[in-house]
């Protein structure tokens, strides 16, 4: 996994007054590497229905799906993957229901990196890397050391997040995540030229 791997978040969105469709649409026009779909307060059926949406524009671009937290409905959907956080489904649970996706997990610190690296999850997301507005209740900064810390301690493809942009993406894979997880900085505006920078910077 290298590259931009945007999440359309269905709650941060609604403050821009876009569909999240019509989001997703214009951030895959940047042919970003992966999207994840984070519905956290969308019941099964509306979300399912979102997954089946993305799905099709998804495999346009060349870009895997990922569900956030749900292998179920990633399943039902024909999702590539799920993202799992801290408080969600252990990767080992995933693989026991749903051992066709890949499956990503949030980590925050050494520590949650070391034991889910023990359970052979596809990737990595580790972060904040930077300051975040992206949660009300981020995790502790992990800066750019901690990163580079994190790329000694394995070979899986680590997705760094956390208050990441154009202006230093760059320094985060040059510390060694190999792709960058964006939310904040693809809303508002010219949401189709924000991937396109993203990319660009992180290509």
């Amino acid at each position: 996994m290298k590259g931009l791997y945007p999440i359309v978040d269905v709650d941060s969105i609604k403050a821009f007054k876009l569909d999240a469709v019509e989001f997703a649409r214009r951030v895959l026009t940047a042919r970003p590497m992966a999207l994840q779909l984070r519905a956290k307060h969308l019941s099964a059926r509306e979300t399912l229905e979102l997954l089946r949406e993305l799905r099709p524009l998804c495999t346009d671009a060349g870009t895997a799906l990922f569900a956030n937290d749900r292998p179920d409905l990633a399943l039902l959907a024909g999702c590539d993957g799920v993202h799992v956080g801290q408080d969600d489904l252990s990767i080992s649970n995933v693989r026991s229901v749903a051992a066709a996706l890949r499956v990503g997990a949030s980590t925050h610190d050494i520590s949650q990196l070391e034991r889910a690296l023990s359970q052979r999850p596809d990737y990595v997301a580790f972060g904040p890397v930077f300051d975040t507005r992206s949660k009300e209740r981020p995790d502790p900064v992990v800066g750019l050391e901690l990163v580079r810390e994190a790329r000694r301690l394995t070979a899986k493809p680590i997705v760094a997040i956390g208050g990441i942009d154009a202006s230093n993406a760059r320094e985060v894979l040059a510390a060694g995540a190999d792709a960058a997880v964006v939310l904040g900085a693809i809303c508002g505006g010219d949401v189709a030229a924000r991937a396109r920078a993203l990319v660009e910077a992180v290509s």
